[in-house]
């Protein structure tokens, strides 16, 4: 016996001992899991009891990331984004809609239309739980979508907007995440059209908002953010791995469920691939050439996780590949952000 055991260590049996070395060792494990509840996280455990971190939960706070990174690149792409204090606290402004206040609003209303879906794919979250009633989680979509329009609105006022444009951004995308969940027209059932319209709420929508905010929303940011979400068609493709059993029970026709697992992974790589690299070559185009370098460096990281994780268990892998892999992905937005501002600051 060690000479800082305690009696209770002596009189411990061999059993006990055991279950408290299990106990101890799974601390971690359990707050881990509560980490990855509140966040949104596949592989969560139910048994959260405060209703602000059920309502945090529905919001999936993981999600919001991509959305305010969006922001940030289309406030580097309009090149006018100046390092004062009143351009930061605008710039989170424009986050806070666009995260926390209009993604929150879309990954609470997916849940409330998913609900049957994950009572099979995700049995832990809120609502298949029954750890929150369906008509708190409508009056939260309310409570978002208006504060998100609000905001919105407040955003255009500050740019002195003679259109709306920041407002109509957010009413479209809300529009498009109803449509997106809800039935009748529910685009989540169609593979493409629905991974579709999630690349370009996660690149396009927020980044138009962050270059109007600051700049002039033209026609070659619209269609080249519409080119790049391509790119996140194919992450949101990797989303669907995870529900393929739901998904082909219900009869949502996602990739993996249409063409296999393994022919929807390598659809899902080449379309990140492949469009980013036209972004490249565009920026190429424009004598962009030292952030079309830095940009095809970044997907190269991508192509090695993709090998590693992704292409070979896209059932297993699919969050270790998108926490390795999707960091340099982001990167390469504001890369491409950048080159374009660059760009239209050489052409004043």
């Amino acid at each position: 016996m060690s000479d800082n055991a305690s009696p209770m260590d002596a009189s411990a049996t061999p059993v006990e001992e055991a279950a408290q070395e299990s106990s101890e060792a799974s601390l971690p494990d359990r707050q881990g899991s509560k980490a990855r509840q509140l966040l949104g996280m596949k592989g969560a455990d139910a048994g959260e009891t405060s209703i602000w971190k059920i309502r945090l939960q529905l919001m999936k706070p993981i999600t919001w990331i991509p959305l305010m990174w969006g922001v940030i690149c289309g406030a580097a792409s309009s090149g006018k984004f100046l390092w004062t204090s009143e351009y930061v606290l605008i710039s989170l402004a424009c986050m806070l809609m666009a995260g926390p206040l209009l993604t929150g609003y879309t990954q609470t209303i997916n849940d409330y239309y998913d609900r049957e879906l994950d009572a099979i794919n995700e049995p832990y979250r809120p609502i298949p739980s029954g750890v929150i009633a369906l008509s708190q989680v409508v009056t939260q979509i309310w409570v978002l979508l208006i504060a998100g329009v609000v905001v919105s609105y407040g955003l255009d006022r500050w740019a002195g907007h003679s259109f709306p444009t920041i407002t109509a951004l957010a009413a479209g995308g809300a529009l498009l995440s109803y449509i997106y969940s809800a039935p009748p027209l529910k685009l989540k059932q169609n593979g493409w059209l629905g991974n579709y319209a999630l690349g370009a709420s996660y690149i396009a929508l927020p980044w138009w908002a962050g270059h109007a905010l600051f700049g002039e929303l033209n026609l070659t940011i619209v269609l080249l953010t519409l080119f790049y979400s391509l790119a996140g068609l194919g992450i949101a493709v990797v989303n669907d791995f995870k529900s393929v059993e739901g998904d082909r029970q219900l009869g949502l026709k996602s990739l993996p469920v249409m063409f296999g697992v393994t022919t929807a992974a390598w659809i899902c790589v080449l379309m990140i691939d492949i469009f980013q690299g036209g972004i490249a070559a565009y920026l190429i185009s424009i004598h962009q050439n030292l952030y079309a370098v830095l940009l095809i460096l970044l997907i190269i990281p991508q192509i090695t996780f993709q090998d590693m994780y992704f292409l070979r268990n896209p059932l297993e892998n699919d969050v270790k590949y998108q926490a390795s892999a999707q960091p340099f992905l982001v990167l390469g937005m504001l890369v491409a952000a950048l080159a374009l501002g660059h760009s239209s600051y050489l052409v004043r």
